[in-house]
């Protein structure tokens, strides 16, 4: 059975023995929830259908049984206000999350892209949906690791489902005995009332492949950002920080910037792969040959400097590579920006692996906070948002904010969409438009790319995280936005790297509704 394994399993931190938790929020610092296993775990709202028929919907995962080859999640989805018919649902594709390391997998589908599991009674992808009729799933993922004990799952459109428990079982539950599904293909043809919609079940076969990845994030200050894709980190440091023009001695106030860095560095490095690769950069201005000494004299300066710091327990390789690998686009508006973000130099590592969920609170007064990781245990489940913490207006589509919810090593921002007028509309989110200048495309994609959270008293900046499924393969870690239907609220959410145990509030970035101050980070 194929497999699409683009990155190493190994993470941000191992979760060890993961618990869930039922119902207790006060949780961060002490230590593991009491474990509940509850199904079915419910969730209702409107969804994004592609013929506009946007109604209410029902959504209940059944079971997450782990077998000896797979992951098999069970679900049920009932329509309760008049849906009928062929639709396909809009959101992201289904995708389970390890909130603590950060692996993220989707389901098993065969060459032509059909799931396996549910069999489509019209080998399409689409099923006959009834008014108030409950259709049952079941769908195969990679084979989670033991030490895995709950998931967060996005892609039902109805926002995130954490603390999903995984249970382990020595087979899966029998194929359903007589699949109605496709007797009842038409509108006027329903199941009689009551009775579920059932299909036939698809095991994966030897053409099966299945997305497995890694959540990759970033934090960016005024004077450094860290970017970190599953057990690979890489510090930046902006060369405006650290050297004079055309310089590559470092300046005093930047030899303290590097000490601090490599206090980083040495909490963080694996020790089993310390090697650190120092690599320079610079903009776009000037001849290649001159561009790649410069980059090339400052790596070695930081490295130096880095040596004689953390000592010689680390191997370092030094890198110069001039202009060629920009993270901000040249020449737009904001060229002197984009410019001022490409110069820099980087420290990229394998990081250490650890079983402690870090509940310590943070320094990093200076913007080298950036460089923190901060893992809570994971979230517990909850059907319901709480209360809304912010609003705002634009051209007729209304935002409620509710509280960010720390989930593992990210917090979960919840937002509501409506649509306050008469017609239907695409709202203008943002997007690339949105996006601070000079700041990084790659984490600015998608209709709440723009988004992002502020932590005003360090200046420290974090984006809506990425999964990276290897091979060019990336999805935004947010839901996108659709046409809105009239009078309809949408719940979306977008997630972002954690900031430290002690952050209370944030200000979010809300692309075109402006910056609201104030966010609830809840524990």
């Amino acid at each position: 059975m194929a497999r699409k394994t683009a990155l190493s399993a190994t993470a941000l931190l191992a979760s060890g023995a993961l618990l869930l938790s039922g119902c207790s929020t006060d949780w961060f610092g002490g230590g593991p929830p009491e474990v509940t296993e509850e199904f079915p775990y419910t969730k209702e709202g409107v969804i994004f259908q592609d013929t506009g028929q946007d109604d209410e919907m029902r959504f209940s995962i059944t079971g997450l049984e782990r077998t000896d080859d797979y992951t098999v999640m069970y679900y049920e989805i009932e329509y309760p206000d008049g849906f009928e018919g062929a639709n396909r649902n809009l959101s992201m594709a289904h995708t389970l999350v390890d909130p603590v390391t950060g692996r993220v997998w989707r389901q098993y589908h065969d060459a032509d892209g059909l799931k396996y599991g549910s069999v489509s009674p019209n080998g399409d992808g689409l099923y006959p949906v009834h008014d108030g009729a409950v259709n049952e799933y079941r769908r195969y993922f990679p084979r989670i690791p033991d030490e895995v004990e709950q998931v967060t799952f996005i892609g039902s459109g109805l926002g995130a489902m954490t603390g999903i428990p995984i249970q382990d079982v020595d087979g899966e539950q029998p194929d359903p005995e007589n699949p109605n599904g496709p007797d009842h293909l038409t509108v006027d043809d329903p199941p009689p009332s009551g009775e579920n919609l059932v299909f036939e079940n698809r095991r994966p076969g030897e053409d099966a492949t299945a997305d497995e990845g890694e959540v990759e994030s970033f934090v960016d200050s005024e004077i450094a950002s860290t970017t970190r894709d599953g057990d690979t980190e890489t510090i930046s440091l902006h060369s405006d920080v650290m050297f004079e023009f055309d310089e590559y001695e470092l300046t005093a106030e930047a030899e303290e910037v590097v000490r601090r860095a490599a206090a980083s560095l040495a909490a963080n490095v694996d020790p089993d792969d310390p090697e650190i690769t120092v690599i320079g950069h610079t903009d776009g201005k000037g001849g290649d040959d001159y561009n790649q000494t410069l980059s090339e004299k400052r790596a070695q300066t930081v490295r130096d400097l880095l040596q004689e710091e953390i000592g010689g327990d680390y191997e370092y390789a030094v890198e110069g590579r001039g202009s060629k690998e920009p993270v901000a686009r040249e020449g737009g508006a904001d060229d002197e920006q984009a410019r001022a973000r490409n110069r820099r130099v980087e420290f990229s590592y394998t990081v250490a692996r650890s079983t402690e969920v870090d509940t310590e609170t943070d320094t990093g007064g200076d913007g080298l906070g950036v460089a923190d990781r901060n893992v809570s245990w994971p979230a517990p489940f909850e059907a319901d948002n709480g209360s809304v913490a912010a609003s705002a207006e634009k051209d007729g589509v209304k935002l409620d904010v509710y509280p960010l919810r720390r989930d593992g090593a990210y917090v979960i921002g919840t937002v509501d969409i409506t649509n306050t007028t008469d017609e239907a509309l695409t709202p203008d989110m943002g997007g690339l438009d949105a996006l601070p200048a000079g700041g990084p495309e790659q984490f600015s994609k998608g209709t709440l790319g723009g988004f992002q959270l502020l932590e005003p008293e360090k200046g420290l900046v974090r984006y809506v995280a990425q999964m990276n499924f290897g091979d060019g393969k990336r999805g935004g870690f947010a839901e996108e936005v659709h046409r809105l239907q009239p009078g309809n609220t949408y719940e979306l959410v977008a997630v972002f790297p954690a900031p430290a145990a002690d952050v209370e509030e944030l200000t979010l970035r809300a692309g075109p509704f402006g910056e609201l101050e104030g966010i609830p980070v809840q524990n």
